[in-house]
C-alpha cells in the first residue's frame, strides 16, 4: 500500500498597517521596522520576503476606531502607538503585488465603515490588479469609538452587527455574481461593442439595512468574490463562518482539538447544516514563532520579548477587544461574569478551557498577554505546526515579535524543515489565491455566492422565456 501524503499546510504571514499591532511594545527594539509603516519600502521588502518563503497570503489586520475603554480613555493606545495611528491596508496591496507574481493579499474591512456597493468596485479593482490574488476578512467593528466616527448613534448589538453582515454579503454576491454574466464583455473593436448590454444587470436590493439598484460597476475579475475569511468566534460569529467563510483564523488549544471541541469542530458542524461540505472550510491558527538556533537560544529570545511586551498596551489592546473597562474590575472576580458588547469569542474561549468557576479577569488579561509564542529550534517549530495539522489545523497566521526579523528567521529556519516533510509548498501555481487554496478560483454552488449565481441565471432564463423576473 503507498504511503499516505502529508497534508499540506497553508502559511500566512499576520500584520498590521500600524506601529503595534500583536505583541504590544516590541516597536521600541533597534531590530524592527514597525515605525516605518507609513513608508512602501518595508511593505514591498515584506511582500518579497514572504513570496520567497512560499507563502500563501499576507493576512492585513485592521481597525476603524480607538481602544479607549482602558481607565476610561484612548489616552494609553495613543501613548504606545497601540493600533492608533493606523493607515488603511488597502492602498498597500497594489504597491506589493507589483514586487510578487503569486502572493495573496487578504484584508481586513468592517461591514461598518464602507457601503457595499463602493467596497464591491474597491475588490474588484484590486482583484484585477493583482490577477486574482485577493482575499478579505469581514469583520463587524466592536469598537464604540467606530460607530461614533462613523455617524452611528450607538454601536448596533453584538448579534444584530452580525445581521448587518449577513445582508451586506448577499448585496455583495448579487454584485458579484449576478450582476454581470460570464461572456458580457465582448471587447469587439471591429463593431465597437466593449460590453453588452442585455448581459449586465441591476440587482435591485432592498432589504432591512441596504438598498442598492446595481449594476455592479466592474467587469467581472478572476475571482469575482475574494476569498472569504473571517476571525469572529462568538456563538453568532461561527454560526456567519459556517455560511460564509473560506478560511477561518482561530485560537484553538491542542487539548481542545484532540477532544473535537472548539472552534474548528463547531464551525465544521454548522457549515453541514448548511449544506456546504465541511472541508469548504480552512481553519488558520494563530502563533507566533520565536526560532533559534538551540532551544536555549529561542527561548532567551522569547525571554526578552516578554520582558519588552507593555503590560498597559496589551491591556488597552484586550480592554477595547471585549469591551469592558478591566482596570475597573476585580480582577479575581468569576470570568462568567462578563456582560460585553464586544469580541465575546475571546472570553468564550477560555471559559471553554477550563472547568465551570476556575477562570477569573486575571486570567483573561494574563492569557492576551501571554501571546501565541511558540518556542524552540526550527525542528522544535515544524513538529509543533504538522502536530496542529493532524489535529485539524489546515493553516497558520503567523505573528511577528519583529518585521520582518520573525518571518526572516521562520522562512529561514522552519519553512525548508517542512518543506524536507512535505508539509508546505516549495512552489506556486500560477492561478488566483482560491483556486491554489480549494482548485478552483470560483466559489462553489453550494456556498451562498453561488446560490446567488445559480438563482440569477434562473430569473434570466424564466425572463427571456417570457415570464417577469423577480427583483431584489
Amino acid at each position: 500500500m503507498a504511503a499516505t501524503e502529508p497534508k499540506r499546510l497553508s502559511l500566512n504571514a499576520f500584520s498590521m498597517n500600524c506601529v503595534s499591532h500583536i505583541n504590544q511594545g516590541l516597536w521600541v527594539r533597534e531590530d524592527t521596522r514597525n515605525i516605518e509603516y507609513r513608508t512602501l519600502a518595508p511593505w514591498m521588502e515584506l511582500a518579497k520576503i514572504l513570496e520567497a518563503g512560499c507563502f500563501d497570503a499576507l493576512f492585513l489586520a485592521d481597525v476603524v476606531g480607538l481602544y479607549d475603554a482602558y481607565r476610561g480613555g484612548p489616552e494609553v493606545s495613543i501613548r504606545e502607538g497601540m493600533q492608533v495611528p493606523v493607515n488603511d491596508p488597502m492602498l498597500l496591496i497594489p504597491a506589493m503585488a507589483t514586487v510578487t507574481e503569486h502572493l495573496g493579499f487578504a484584508f481586513t474591512s468592517s461591514i461598518l465603515q464602507t457601503h457595499p456597493f463602493t467596497f464591491a468596485r474597491q475588490v474588484s479593482t484590486l482583484d484585477h490588479l493583482t490577477g486574482g490574488r485577493v482575499g478579505w476578512n469581514i469583520v463587524t467593528s466592536y469598537l464604540p469609538n467606530a460607530a461614533a466616527s462613523l455617524g452611528l448613534k450607538d454601536l448596533p448589538g453584538h448579534d444584530e452587527r452580525y445581521d448587518m453582515a449577513d445582508e451586506y454579503l448577499e448585496v455583495l454576491y448579487k454584485l458579484w455574481e449576478a450582476s454581470w454574466e460570464e461572456d458580457a464583455v465582448l471587447a469587439d473593436k471591429a463593431h465597437r461593442i466593449y460590453a453588452d448590454p442585455d448581459k449586465v444587470h441591476r440587482i435591485d436590493h432592498v432589504g432591512r439595512y441596504y438598498e442598492v439598484a446595481g449594476p455592479h460597476l466592474c467587469e467581472p475579475s478572476p475571482q469575482r468574490t475574494p476569498l472569504l475569511f473571517q476571525a469572529g468566534s462568538s456563538p453568532r460569529g461561527r454560526e456567519f463562518a459556517a455560511r460564509h467563510a473560506e478560511c477561518a483564523f482561530v485560537l484553538s488549544s491542542r487539548r481542545q482539538l484532540a477532544a473535537g471541541k472548539g472552534p474548528v469542530a463547531d464551525i465544521r458542524a454548522r457549515a453541514a447544516r448548511y449544506g456546504r461540505n465541511p472541508d469548504d472550510i480552512r481553519f488558520y491558527q494563530g502563533l507566533s514563532p520565536v526560532v533559534g538556533g538551540t532551544e536555549a537560544e529561542a527561548k532567551a529570545k522569547a525571554a526578552e520579548y516578554l520582558e519588552q511586551l507593555s503590560t498597559e498596551a496589551a491591556l488597552a489592546h484586550l480592554c477595547g477587544s471585549v469591551g469592558v473597562d478591566l482596570g475597573a474590575i476585580d480582577p479575581d472576580r468569576p470570568l462568567e461574569t462578563f456582560d460585553g458588547n464586544g469580541m465575546t469569542g475571546v472570553v468564550k474561549g477560555l471559559l471553554d478551557s477550563a472547568p465551570p468557576g476556575t477562570r477569573t479577569f486575571r486570567d483573561l488579561a494574563k492569557a492576551n498577554m501571554a501571546g501565541q509564542f511558540v518556542v524552540g529550534t526550527p525542528e522544535q517549530l515544524a513538529d509543533t505546526l504538522a502536530e496542529f495539522g493532524s489535529l485539524g489545523i489546515d493553516g497558520f497566521n503567523l505573528v511577528y515579535a519583529t518585521t520582518p526579523g520573525t518571518f526572516v528567521d521562520f522562512i529561514d529556519g522552519v519553512v525548508p524543515v517542512l518543506q524536507q516533510r512535505g508539509l508546505v509548498r516549495t512552489d506556486y501555481e500560477p492561478v488566483p489565491l482560491r483556486e491554489r487554496l480549494f482548485g478552483t478560483p470560483r466559489l462553489p454552488d453550494r456556498h451562498p455566492a453561488g446560490q446567488t449565481r445559480i438563482e440569477a441565471a434562473r430569473r434570466r432564463a424564466a425572463g427571456r422565456a417570457g415570464q417577469p423576473i423577480a427583483q431584489g
